[in-house]
């Protein structure tokens, strides 16, 4: 059966836009626009909350403020965005700068005041309108690499200053600082059976389903031919004429028989909506393969608010003597379309592909609490931990507990409580429950009250009882015992620990504490000398490093520095 792409009325959700002002903000960088990561790419855990932009692949270049208005609110962190910049602005938009080098003038002079103050590399710091103004174009900050960062870039973000909802900047203006002509690229299109009845193209598990590209550009999906409850999934991405980066896609829709039955669109969200793309996804195909399958129906449904769907959340039920044709339309911020027709057809196949086997004991009911416990070990699941029911492997042999496996998105913590008296009662602040992975065994916060330890993660997997009496590392890469430093303008220590990891850091120079930056990329801490408490003459130089359960390693040394060159 032919099926003319005529015949299908693809038509996207109305989705609510505030009118966003397209010139009011100017570009925070002053080199053309290229990004390396666009607003709502998917990432582990998170949609990207902004833009990444590229720095020439260099650190150092000159950031601006977009508009008029206050620094609201700065933090320092060795994770996420690393140094960061908040500014609010008077028409109740906020701008966000990430992963600097540092900031300028008197805003660097405040946080360099406010470390010394509190002692801390790690700070967070808010303000009232009238105490830290910028104007539009001010130089507030050099661009870096701090934080998560995996190279030199600067993220950038805007938020709706009273509700602190993300929005893609794309609606302020900045679609004009690119060119974009290309369409997004589906490079897989996935069918899914939904129940344990239903076959899809002889299989009982999602299964790809070819395309084929048509006279006028658009594609034709091989027949899908089902007997009950299916969906589908697609692998899709997008290209701009500029930047040559794969970044995610804005709009997706999909109809069926003219009627559009399930959608998104990249356009804003809250940051607890954020852990919902492992529900967006096909989480199990992604941690085994590393492919992000968005998943274009929910089953059952979940609260995020880009997604728009009918009432049938994307499900299409096939039925005898009833021929449907889907449309799939993916789309970028620019308009630029692919466009897939599907047609499906009922029919009773013999699975060929039958229902993938899973070691499996137990049963969790997303919407109730679950309770599993074994050999004085134990998991609770609060109700809402998961999105789905599904069926669990929980067993306790050799010390070792699984949960499952991490193949399976939990939405919020759960817990886990593991017993035993094999610790000697002054070793018990170093016993932690670590979930293993490989080779290696990470560390999670863990209580202890008689004998019972006690942790709440997010991931399941196979945890443990570890102990932890290895005291952190601290090296330094040459030997500055006695020598003179007349012409460094830096000192760098390394640190790192074996088990649990690093809790805190800190740096002393004649009795006073020094601000230490910490790399958690490099496990590098930096003291700048230009601070001002390096002495003239012989310094005793000392740093105290902690881990997570409290061993401490202590380094000292000496060197000389004529402060008058």
């Amino acid at each position: 059966m032919k099926f003319s792409l005529l015949s299908i009325l693809f038509t996207s959700f109305l989705f609510a836009q505030t009118n966003y002002p397209k010139n009011y903000f100017r570009p925070p960088l002053d080199i053309p626009l290229q990004l390396s990561g666009n607003f709502g790419e998917l990432r582990p855990n998170h949609f990207h909350a902004g833009f990444d932009m590229k720095t020439l692949q260099k650190e150092g270049l000159e950031v601006h403020a977009v508009a008029d208005g206050y620094v609201s609110r700065i933090k320092i962190s060795t994770f996420g965005n690393g140094k960061t910049i908040y500014i609010d602005h008077p028409n109740g938009f906020t701008s966000v700068y990430g992963h600097l080098q540092r900031a300028t003038d008197s805003i660097e002079s405040f946080i360099k005041k406010t470390h010394y103050k509190e002692q801390s590399f790690e700070i967070e710091m808010y303000f009232k309108p009238n105490e830290m103004p910028v104007k539009k174009g001010q130089l507030i900050a050099l661009s870096g690499n701090t934080g998560a960062s995996e190279g030199p870039h600067l993220h950038f973000e805007f938020r709706d200053t009273k509700t602190e909802k993300i929005i893609n900047p794309m609606f302020f203006g900045f679609d004009a600082l690119m060119k974009d002509t290309k369409k997004p690229i589906v490079t897989n299109l996935y069918a899914y059976p939904l129940d344990s009845k239903t076959t899809v193209n002889h299989s009982q598990r999602p299964i790809p389903i070819n395309l084929s590209l048509q006279k006028d550009g658009t594609y034709m999906a091989d027949k899908v031919v089902a007997n009950g409850k299916i969906g589908f999934g697609v692998i899709a991405y997008d290209y701009d004429d500029v930047s040559f980066n794969r970044n995610g896609v804005f709009d997706v829709n999909l109809t069926c028989n003219g009627k559009s039955i399930f959608g998104y669109q990249f356009n804003t969200y809250a940051f607890d909506e954020m852990r919902y793309v492992n529900a967006l996804i096909d989480y199990a195909k992604y941690k085994k393969t590393g492919q992000r399958i968005q998943k274009l129906f929910m089953d059952p449904p979940y609260n995020l608010s880009i997604i728009k769907a009918d009432e049938s959340n994307g499900v299409l039920v096939t039925q005898p003597n009833l021929t449907s044709v889907c449309g799939l339309q993916v789309s970028d911020y620019y308009g630029n379309k692919t466009i897939i027709s599907i047609p499906v057809e009922y029919d009773m196949l013999t699975p060929i592909i039958e229902k993938e086997s899973a070691v499996a004991n137990y049963v969790v009911k997303a919407s109730k609490d679950c309770f599993f416990e074994k050999n004085k070990c134990s998991v609770f699941f609060p109700a809402g931990t998961f999105y789905n029911d599904f069926n669990l492997n929980f067993d306790v042999k050799d010390n070792v507990m699984t949960v499952h496996e991490d193949i399976v998105p939990a939405h919020t913590n759960f817990t886990i409580t593991m017993a035993s008296d094999a610790f000697p009662a002054n070793k018990k602040d170093k016993v932690f429950i670590g979930r293993i992975e490989g080779n290696r065994v990470s560390y999670n916060s863990t209580r202890e009250k008689s004998n019972v330890y006690e942790t709440r993660v997010k991931i399941l997997g196979r945890y443990k009882l570890a102990i932890d009496t290895i005291a952190p590392t601290i090296k330094i890469a040459k030997t500055i015992e006695g020598k003179r430093l007349d012409n460094q303008k830096l000192l760098q220590v390394s640190i790192s620990d074996n088990m649990s990891g690093i809790k805190s850091y800190n740096g002393y120079l004649n009795g006073k504490w020094i601000l230490m930056e910490y790399d958690n990329k490099t496990g590098v801490l930096t003291h700048d000398f230009s601070d001002g408490i390096v002495a003239e003459g012989e310094n005793q130089l000392k740093v105290v490093v902690v881990d997570n359960v409290g061993n401490s390693s202590t380094f000292e040394t000496r060197f000389l520095r004529n402060q008058k060159q």
